[in-house]
């Protein structure tokens, strides 16, 4: 009788474990969509506070600016590629597979984020009054980038461009992002 009772009790938990364990990838696969899809609306909120205090410099706040830019830095880089390391797929994800295939690339663009997003962090810290016309860029200035993901090649040339022209190739790094690496 013991004998049934233990083996039975050996049954059922390994019918649990076996449920458990095909639960869990899908659920952690579901978490790291959760996960980034916050950090993805937390970047964008970030970049709208920078954006709305560019279209009208009266309300720049060097402090707020540089929150701003640090919520992008925080969420970007290894941390942003970390986000998509995992193979598992998850039917929120918006994410296409040609990541994994082209991660160099992909890191590539989430690092770039991260230095404009520094870049911008370095111009509030700098210039921590009104907004200086420093910061803007000039009527007519090329803005570089664009669709195919041209970005700056060192630090040296990005911190001497106007703050505003780095906030605009960040938000060309996203677009580029979402382009080749997002479904829809």
């Amino acid at each position: 009788m013991r004998r049934t009772i233990f083996a039975m009790m050996f049954g059922l938990f390994s019918v649990v474990e076996a449920v458990l364990i095909t639960a869990v990838p899908s659920s952690a696969a579901e978490d790291v969509v959760a996960l980034r899809q916050a950090d993805m609306k937390a970047m964008a909120a970030a970049a709208k506070r920078i954006s709305d205090m560019f279209k009208d410099p009266a309300n720049y706040k060097a402090a707020e600016f540089r929150s701003a830019a640090d919520a992008i830095r925080d969420r970007s880089g290894v941390v942003l590629s970390g986000h998509f390391a995992s193979e598992a797929a998850s039917p929120q994800s918006k994410a296409r597979p040609n990541i994994r295939e082209e991660r160099e690339r992909f890191d590539r663009i989430a690092n770039d984020l991260r230095d404009y997003a520094v870049a911008l962090d370095a111009a509030a810290q700098n210039n921590p009054g009104p907004m200086p016309a420093s910061m803007r860029m000039k009527p007519g200035e090329a803005m570089g980038g664009g669709p195919l993901g041209t970005h700056v090649r060192n630090e040296q040339e990005l911190s001497a461009m106007p703050a505003e022209h780095a906030f605009h190739l960040m938000l060309q790094t996203c677009t580029t992002c979402h382009a080749k690496f997002r479904t829809e």
